[in-house]
């Protein structure tokens, strides 16, 4: 009786099981927009210098009282490169003679301008407040919107190393509600945060614990992540203040912690860390919330023990990673680092869309649930591919189309609003399918005894990725259109790494490296025989 079994005696998919799962879903869908938080309380609204004779109540003048808004504005910021008000310069003086066109013309000698050094007018009819209205994260400063993102990716990936750690010391469960009970203080106390650096920190150890939350991903929970994205696109409509908006995301999950502390510890954690008592104990809690009565005579010590002693024994011979890089004829270093390379090539496309909306157009809200409902979509449309065209082919077109969206939509014009959403939304839709094909790939590909730790690294790679994608963005000091060539180049460079990776569909999952080694003759020798086949008929 293998430990699927030993799960069967205890009910199968009972009652537990489906409140386990619907409560993984709930907290999925209120911690993943977390991740892109700062779509919406770090919009840029439209802004221009603060002046005296504009925004000075006190100000007063004949001359001024009856001139219109437009009229004091005109003479008093200078106009950008498509004859809009500038957002980062003023003019030191009042420039009068621009009132009048002619002498517009004549005159041929740049006006004096200075940065914004009073502040910032912002306009509020969108939102009446966000970071960057609150710490004047503009011009010069605009990059470090970006900067938050990074460290919250940043604190991501180095928590999944810690709280991983963590979790074979002390068990899943413990370290699952710390990480809930942690996220939702900290971005609540963000909320409050007196300063911008204040601010960063709580983020980055809201980062910090993120990544657990989410270690328990399968496909229905990977679906309450794009959910969780069109939830956030109808609350930032609903609520405009940045500081309800974290409050709205963060103070559930400390709600959340009350149901959560019915879930059980991992069974094979407990059996790894020989508790063999406390895992009987759960499973037969677990077999008494799903209505099996007779629960402590079925699941008794030596019943359990006898069930599992092949699991036991697998741990204890459990093989080392390196030994995978020492088999060339399995699989090796190269196929290894190609897989890497591709989850972290989608995870910078991926993350470079969903966190910068508003390079799309103003209406994030519609943008937020418009990327949800669509990754939603393609993870479905994907799963359904893969049975019909494989794993690589699978990878290979929908990157592809990812890539080159990505890169057709860096070169249209602002005017060109639904042919860019239009892209974007194909984009984004791609980099989700390309992603859910890579998972089951991997699944497939990768030998169970090794699947643990190369999922690990492969995660870490993805992290990696997300760091990278808010990070680039500081490049628009640069080029309005680098960071998004940069998008798109990588993510076609992750159709070349596809490519030497074996095919997998229709093939038995692998167990060990010996697995490995027999499925790749097994599709040397069919691959020979249907050559030979074609030659024959020739």
């Amino acid at each position: 009786m293998s430990f699927d079994e030993l799960l069967d005696q205890a009910g199968g998919l009972g009652r537990f099981q489906i409140f386990q799962l619907v409560l993984f879903c709930v907290i999925n869908l209120l911690t993943y927009p977390h991740i892109v938080l700062e779509n919406f309380t770090a919009a840029i609204p439209d802004h221009r210098c603060w002046v005296q004779i504009l925004d000075n109540d006190t100000v007063s003048g004949n001359v001024t009282r009856t001139l219109s808004q437009d009229a004091l504005l005109r003479i008093s910021i200078p106009l950008d490169s498509n004859l809009k008000p500038e957002k980062c310069h003023r003019f030191i003086h009042p420039q009068w003679h621009l009132l009048h066109l002619n002498e517009t013309v004549a005159n041929k000698t740049e006006p004096d301008t200075e940065p914004c050094v009073d502040g910032w007018v912002y306009d509020r009819s969108y939102f009446p407040s966000t970071i960057i209205t609150e710490w004047d994260l503009v011009c010069e400063s605009q990059s470090l919107k970006s900067v938050v993102q990074t460290l919250f990716m940043t604190g991501s990936l180095l928590g999944s190393l810690i709280y991983s750690l963590l979790s074979d010391r002390f068990g899943r469960k413990v370290v699952y509600l710390w990480c809930l009970l942690q996220l939702g203080i900290l971005d609540t106390a963000a909320a409050f945060a007196p300063t911008f650096l204040i601010y960063c920190i709580l983020r980055f150890w809201a980062g910090l614990n993120f990544h657990f939350l989410h270690s328990v991903g399968i496909v229905l929970m990977m679906s309450s992540y794009s959910i969780g994205q069109m939830f956030l696109g109808g609350l930032a409509f609903a609520i405009r203040s940045w500081h309800t908006i974290h409050l709205a995301v963060s103070v559930p999950l400390l709600v959340l912690l009350l149901p959560s502390r019915k879930l059980v510890e991992s069974f094979r954690w407990l059996i790894v860390r020989n508790q063999l008592e406390k895992g009987v104990k759960e499973l037969r809690r677990v077999a008494h919330i799903n209505g099996k009565k007779n629960a402590e005579e079925t699941l008794t010590i030596e019943f359990v023990k006898s069930t599992i002693q092949k699991e036991l024994d697998a741990v204890q011979v459990k093989p080392s990673v390196f030994q995978l890089f020492h088999a060339p004829k399995a699989l090796n270093v190269i196929r290894c680092l190609f897989s890497f390379h591709f989850r972290f090539s989608n995870a910078v496309s991926f993350y470079g869309l969903i966190l910068n909306l508003q390079h799309l157009g103003s209406n994030i809200f519609l943008f937020q649930v418009l990327f949800g409902a669509i990754t939603l979509t393609a993870r479905i449309v994907s799963l359904w591919t893969l049975n019909y065209m494989g794993r690589r082919t699978n990878q290979i077109l929908f990157s592809f189309l990812a890539g080159v969206s990505i890169l057709v939509n860096t070169f249209l014009p602002q005017e060109m609003q639904t042919l860019r959403v239009s892209l974007a939304t194909l984009g984004v839709g791609s980099v989700s399918a390309a992603g859910t094909g890579f998972t089951l790939h991997q699944i497939e590909l990768l030998p169970t005894v090794f699947r643990s730790t190369l999922g690990g690294i492969v995660s870490g790679f993805q992290r990696t990725g997300a760091i990278l994608a808010p990070l680039l963005m500081t490049l628009l000091g640069y080029s309005l259109r680098l960071p998004w060539i940069i998008y798109g180049v990588i993510t076609l460079l992750a159709v070349l790494v596809i490519l030497p990776l074996p095919e997998t569909r229709n093939q038995p999952l692998v167990n060990t490296l010996q697995d490995v080694e027999n499925n790749t003759k097994y599709s040397r020798k069919v691959k020979q025989e249907d050559t030979s086949t074609k030659v024959t008929q020739f």
